[in-house]
């Protein structure tokens, strides 16, 4: 069913890592230069793999365990983009003009929480159907 709320939670997500990444910048560049997503290949893929697997996984509605699977691995990809937001910015701050870090750093975070919510829904409907069999 489409109308359950981690469905809601799997879209925000979607949202974040595919919408926002063109509202927000990363960082800039000492010459005032805005950096957004679009700007590094490698991010921008990272961000719409992850705004993928969250809508692949609001399909998969049927099949919890796999939406379950498909959370996990969204939320190990977005841990791997803040890792790389981090490792860039702890490169940005060693320049000799510093640099600063835009919004756009924080958007896995906010993923993360979303899809770490859509989780926690899909496992309470799954023990939900677990007692329902147990029943019968």
């Amino acid at each position: 069913m489409l109308q359950r709320i981690q469905t809601i939670y799997l879209l925000i997500a979607a949202g974040v890592s595919g919408g926002l990444i063109y509202v927000f910048e990363l960082w800039t560049t000492p010459e005032n230069v805005k950096i957004y997503a679009v700007d590094v290949n490698y991010i921008f893929a990272l961000f719409l793999v992850s705004a993928f697997i969250s809508i692949l996984s609001i399909s998969r509605f049927k099949h919890r365990k796999s939406q379950f699977m498909l959370g996990r691995l969204n939320i190990i990809l977005n841990f791997f983009l803040l890792g790389l937001f981090v490792y860039q910015s702890l490169n940005l701050s060693g320049e000799t003009v510093v640099s600063e870090k835009g919004i756009g750093i924080f958007l896995p975070i906010i993923s993360i929480v979303f899809l770490a919510l859509a989780n926690k829904a899909i496992k309470k409907d799954e023990d939900l159907v677990k007692s329902v069999d147990r029943l019968r």
